[in-house]
């Protein structure tokens, strides 16, 4: 994944993997771990329409090594083949996206500025298009990606199935994998909905080795209109071309 989704392991993960405490780090691939990201990436590709609720929290390293947590939340919306909408919230942002299979928006509410573009006739020509040109990455994109990019699979060095788990009451397998500079772990729900309930991120390029994570709520029959994905600018907001909007307003807010 172009940016990938942590607890300490544990002495059954370590029997698991057949590590010592003190042994190096396995760099041993589980078929069946990666067998269930390729399932998961399947799945949700198969989706023909989702909302997923996103509550996260990211460490930002100081330049004196002090970490400072970032709380946030998102909301996405999308349909296939081509309408999108997400809300990006935090601490000191509220920042709206909106596709119709027209034409991309971004909506600052707290400022109450915008700007649209025209925009490719699918979302995943979208996604790869605004994140090219303007540095905008839509929330929780590369979940959907998975499976597809031969190279991005190839980087994953350390693949384990750490075993059962329960994220907010749902019963999910619990994996982690390891590729060059990063750390990852994600919980996928068990049963006929292999959808991703939680991740973990930790950057290993940094002593403080911050993390990232997510917790996702799933609603695969979500309530829409046509006016769902359409932007209509409210009283007073003021239209500036996308270029001069600031890229990080919207990775910030994921």
């Amino acid at each position: 994944m172009t940016t990938i989704f942590c607890s300490p392991v544990n002495t059954r993960v370590l029997a698991k993997t057949g590590q010592a405490a003190d042994s190096k780090p396995s760099t041993a691939i589980d078929p069946d771990a990666m067998d269930a990201l390729n399932k998961m990436g399947t799945y949700l590709r198969s989706l023909k329409a989702l909302q997923v609720d996103s509550e996260s929290s990211n460490d930002d390293v100081l330049d004196d090594g002090e970490i400072i947590t970032d709380t946030r939340t998102s909301t996405l919306l999308a349909v296939s083949p081509n309408l999108l909408r997400a809300e990006l919230k935090g601490d000191d942002r509220n920042t709206f996206l909106f596709y119709d299979g027209k034409n991309f928006t971004v909506y600052g509410k707290l400022l109450n500025y915008y700007a649209t573009v025209p925009a490719p006739p699918t979302t995943a020509k979208l996604v790869d298009q605004i994140y090219n040109e303007y540095g905008i990455e839509i929330p929780l994109v590369d979940l959907f990606k998975w499976g597809n990019d031969e190279a991005a699979i190839k980087k994953i060095t350390s693949a384990i199935d750490v075993g059962p788990s329960t994220v907010k009451g749902t019963t999910c397998e619990h994996y982690a994998f390891r590729q060059e500079g990063i750390d990852w772990q994600i919980w996928i729900q068990l049963g006929d909905f292999p959808l991703p309930r939680k991740f973990v991120i930790r950057t290993l390029t940094d002593d403080a080795r911050p993390e990232h994570t997510s917790t996702l709520v799933w609603n695969l029959t979500p309530s829409y209109n046509d006016a769902t994905f359409t932007f209509d600018p409210p009283q007073g907001a003021e239209r500036i071309p996308l270029k001069d909007l600031n890229a990080d307003t919207t990775k910030k807010a994921q």
